[in-house]
């Protein structure tokens, strides 16, 4: 019988993680369950090569706490931020930050520090799967979100492949807005200067400087006017300073789309997937550590500050009773494979 992947427990300081490793040795992830958060994902390179890390998590307990630079964060109940820490919704105003004067930012919701549990966990020999869910979204715990969500992230690890599909289940009696998204970074060298990026987009969301979606249509630019920031075509990263968010994604075949990161030096290539939605990307400039030493590619549900536009409104409803789920993942591809 073939060996089957590897699942153990194990902790971050005082935080309990989760490690799973392929029988051969050629994968290996590990997960806190704080926020079901990647901490590190490690493939080897090529034939009999050694592991090498895809991902730039929290290395410490303290940086997992701190949630600075939202490394790997799940992003739930909305993602990126809401403008003010207001919004309206079902004719009710709504304060996320009660009583706050001064810097009112707020954005990636609460999934990220939440505390989930492992409740199901199958290994097979090409490939491992966990279950995590919490039920802690609830309006005790987070003002101005007066709404009762169950949550459930489903990582499979396979091979060469990452992917997770986050589920919520409105377990309240009204209607809530809500849209999921994840912000993980990746590394192929460093710094990300000399990467090549190419994003299946055909519209870029504009934004005031508060990084805030400009009114209606305002904020939909076509990338053919917009060359710049146009990754239709392979290019390199060089110095650009990206945090942006890009729409009407391209579907490859089976309907999910591609953003692909690779380094030309090596072959190597990384291949950030998603079923609809947008993807954000964040080159790290304003990172407390190690500043462009890795890209944020994120994909999310919808655009930042979709909870005050109302052309969103039906695409954020989550009814009572209902589930919605968002997919996505990567896959690492280097020479030989």
């Amino acid at each position: 019988m073939a060996a089957e992947y590897q699942i153990a427990d194990g902790s971050l300081g005082g935080e309990p993680t989760v490690t799973v490793s392929a029988p051969d040795g050629s994968a290996r992830a590990v997960l806190a369950l704080r926020g079901a958060t990647l901490l590190s994902w490690q493939v080897r390179r090529g034939a009999g090569g050694q592991l090498t890390e895809l991902t730039d998590g929290y290395r410490d307990e303290a940086e997992l706490l701190s949630q600075d630079g939202v490394r790997a964060g799940l992003l739930a109940p909305f993602p990126n931020r809401v403008a003010d820490g207001r919004y309206r919704w079902s004719g009710r105003d709504h304060d996320l930050l009660p009583g706050r004067g001064g810097d009112r930012t707020i954005y990636h919701g609460f999934a990220r520090e939440a505390l989930f549990e492992l409740v199901h966990a199958a290994t097979k020999s090409d490939s491992a799967h966990l279950l995590l869910r919490t039920r802690r979204i609830t309006p005790d715990r987070y003002p101005g979100y007066p709404f009762t969500l169950d949550l459930e992230v489903e990582y499979t690890v396979s091979g060469r492949e990452l992917a997770i599909e986050i589920r919520a289940t409105n377990v309240g009696d009204t209607t809530a807005p809500y849209a999921a998204g994840w912000h993980p970074y990746f590394t192929l060298s460093q710094p990300i200067d000399d990467l090549v990026l190419q994003i299946p987009a055909h519209t870029l969301i504009r934004t005031e400087t508060s990084l805030i979606p400009l009114r209606g249509e305002d904020a939909l630019l076509p990338l053919d006017h917009c060359p710049g920031m146009d990754f239709r075509t392979p290019r390199r990263l060089g110095d650009a300073v990206i945090d942006a968010c890009f729409a009407d994604l391209s579907p490859g075949p089976g309907g999910r789309a591609e953003t692909v990161l690779s380094d030309p030096a090596t072959g190597d290539e990384l291949r950030v997937w998603q079923y609809g939605g947008y993807m954000h990307v964040f080159t790290g400039d304003t990172l407390a550590r190690d500043r462009r030493a890795s890209i944020a590619l994120e994909p999310v549900e919808t655009m930042t500050n979709a909870f005050n536009r109302p052309e969103h409104t039906t695409a954020l409803s989550l009814e009572p009773g209902r589930q919605r789920e968002f997919r996505f993942g990567v896959t690492y591809m280097s020479p030989g494979h």
